[in-house]
């Protein structure tokens, strides 16, 4: 059997055993794999940033996170922005503690592609967690977060008015001279239609699915301070304080003298006193 004829039914052998559970057998085989390849001198980037990711995720499933950042290194290196060895990687970050490089993978994920859920929820667990650990100066104690290049990054091809798909398809964004992200139009008026359709729930005193509607207008486009501000209020209303904090703490990030973010960040601030301080009474 020809090497490459080897290195695809070992690469299929690693995924079946790793459905199975398998995960210690699935690096064995794709290890297998990788040295087939360097023996015979073939250096397909892709395929072989492909066998490392799927290593790393065995590595991950068992728990050694150590080589799962090891292996996702090595894949991303070969193949940057990856979304797949970028997650892997930002997990074990996360089950290492290392929350601040996590938050930053994580944050990558999103520039490529900004529908990936399991990216904004390790965003969020991050910045819940980089909160309390570093304080609200947690932001200025963060690595440097990669820029995305345009041809890396993908972005929503919504389908015609009144189609019944039932989701959004994705399509590679065409390379063009800009070096950061923008909103195309669909996504940012999809943002501001579920910006509005939050605004009539907090109108109606739901205040919990207002903040679902914000949070998805926030994956179109993140850079509506009203939307922030719109969600703290909702956060306020449910006591849930630190979230409004961050949220008006990231509208201050985009209009550094909005009132409605001091407003309502200082009044998160004063019931978090209040709230510590009944602990301490009781």
């Amino acid at each position: 059997m020809a090497p490459a004829a080897r290195v695809s039914a070992l690469r299929r052998a690693g995924n079946e055993q790793f459905r199975n559970g398998q995960y210690c057998q699935a690096a064995a085989l794709y290890s297998q794999a990788l040295g087939l390849l360097e023996a015979a001198g073939e250096r397909n980037a892709e395929e072989v940033s492909v066998l490392y990711s799927n290593r790393a995720a065995c590595y991950l499933k068992d728990g050694n996170c150590s080589l799962c950042v090891k292996d996702c290194s090595v894949a991303l290196d070969l193949v940057p922005f990856g979304i797949k060895p970028l997650l892997r990687r930002a997990a074990a970050y996360e089950a290492l503690e290392r929350y601040q490089l996590a938050y930053v993978d994580y944050k990558t994920v999103l520039q490529v592609d900004c529908t990936v859920q399991a990216a904004h929820d390790g965003v969020n667990r991050m910045t819940k967690a980089l909160l309390e650990k570093d304080g609200l100066e947690w932001r200025q104690k963060l690595p440097p977060i990669p820029s995305v290049p345009i041809s890396a990054q993908r972005r929503w091809d919504f389908p015609p008015a009144g189609s019944q798909a039932a989701a959004p398809r994705l399509k590679p964004t065409e390379t063009a001279p800009l070096e950061k992200q923008v909103p195309t139009a669909a996504m940012t008026e999809r943002a501001k239609t579920l910006k509005q359709e939050g605004n009539e729930l907090v109108k109606k005193g739901n205040h919990k699915k207002a903040i679902e509607k914000y949070s998805e207008s926030l994956k179109f486009s993140n850079q509506e301070c009203a939307t922030y501000t719109n969600r703290a209020l909702c956060y306020l209303s449910l006591k849930q304080y630190k979230e409004a904090i961050q949220d008006c703490t990231a509208a201050l990030e985009f209009d550094a003298k909005n009132i409605k973010a001091f407003y309502r960040r200082a009044q998160a601030f004063k019931e978090l006193k209040v709230s510590n301080c009944k602990r301490v009474s009781d």
